[in-house]
């Protein structure tokens, strides 16, 4: 299969879909690929470690889109990369469809195959593509948390972990998956007082008995989230409902009730978010206040961390890529649960429930797609 990989072009999008490990792997199934110039560079790989992994370079998006039979990438693609994607062409990145009638539509047109890494399932219902993001995700919104919570960026001027004989932070975490499990380890770590919710209780059992002392876990309702939000000084929110539009937990009534100069970061926000006063925000841009509540809504975050995030992700999705440049992407999610579950829309037609849930559109079972 001839495989592509473009530059991301997202704003301050810099991790890539492919590191030259990765495309000396495909390379050895006697897959060719083909790279555009100076991808790698903002996750520290040059051209040159492309090449001596047995890729192609080609100078401009328009090329790469072109040739490829298969596009692997990080983020969505946006309104300029509409035009370049061909029908029946196979797409393999975050899509987050539920957050975006825009994206929906466009892939609808085009006709493209669109193989969501976020809807990717296993049997046990995790999401084996979404894990090492959610992971940097849940971690750095700890860190930038931390950061706003300071003064001279119009935070309280409080730290997380306090000092002898002053408290510590509070903390509350909205939802106890691999986000919010990361989130708590790390503000736990810093020695804030941390408070995680969820609406399962089995969940909750065994994040009790995995997390230190000074994280508490609490039953996920509208009146537990009023009454715990008063005293927090830092939000974070990590709800997924995987390929659907993330409920909204906080409310703008419920913000007037935080104290000035707290707080919210919402991982959620690239599925919707699950605060109502939240909107996707960049890394050159990344905060905005509301009702003196800082919030920080930036749909890419893992991308301030590229090294680390294009690894993980790459050690993540290598072996559905070379499943699907194997054996095509019919019979690969024909033989695969996980790949097809991964489908969202298939040459114009939407085939994930919850995307066509989320606006309303013809929905078309994934196996008459596939015979």
């Amino acid at each position: 299969m001839i495989i592509g990989v473009p530059k991301e072009i997202k704003n301050n999008e810099n991790r890539v879909a492919l590191t030259p490990a990765g495309v000396a792997e495909l390379r050895a199934a006697g897959h060719t690929i083909y790279v555009q110039s100076t991808a790698g560079v903002g996750s520290g790989f040059d051209d040159n470690e492309y090449m001596e992994a047995g890729a192609n370079m080609l100078n401009t998006i328009e090329e790469v889109y072109a040739i490829a039979e298969m596009i692997m990438k990080v983020k969505e693609p946006i309104a300029v990369e509409y035009p370049l994607i061909k029908e029946n062409q196979l797409l393999f990145t975050y899509f987050h469809f539920a957050s975006s009638e825009e994206l929906t539509h466009a892939m609808i047109e085009r006709k493209a195959i669109c193989l969501a890494y976020e809807t990717v399932e296993k049997t046990d219902r995790s999401l084996p593509l979404l894990v090492p993001m959610s992971e940097v995700a849940g971690r750095m919104a700890i860190q930038q948390g931390a950061k706003y919570l300071e003064k001279p960026l119009k935070g309280r001027g409080i730290l997380l972990g306090g000092v002898p004989g002053v408290k510590p932070a509070n903390v509350l975490i909205l939802g106890g998956g691999i986000v919010g499990m990361q989130a708590a380890k790390m503000a736990a770590g810093l020695g804030a007082h941390v408070m995680i919710m969820d609406v399962s209780l089995p969940r909750l059992r065994y994040l009790a008995d995995i997390m230190p002392a000074n994280v508490e876990t609490l039953m996920s309702n509208k009146y537990a989230i009023r009454k715990a939000i008063q005293v927090a000084d830092l939000v974070v929110g990590a709800i997924l409902i995987p390929g659907a539009k993330a409920p909204h937990l906080v409310t703008r009534d419920m913000l007037k009730t935080m104290k000035p100069g707290s707080v919210i970061v919402d991982v959620a926000v690239d599925q919707g978010g699950c605060i109502e006063t939240c909107t996707p925000t960049t890394h050159e841009n990344p905060t905005y206040i509301v009702d003196d509540v800082i919030h920080y809504c930036v749909a890419n975050m893992p991308g301030a961390v590229p090294y680390t995030s294009t690894v993980a992700l790459t050690n993540a999705t290598l072996p559905y890529a070379l499943q699907l440049a194997n054996q095509g992407w019919q019979m690969a999610c024909r033989q695969n649960l996980e790949l097809k579950l991964g489908l969202n829309v298939v040459k114009g037609k939407i085939v994930y429930k919850g995307v066509s849930d989320a606006f309303k559109l013809p929905y078309t079972d994934v196996n008459s797609v596939l015979e």
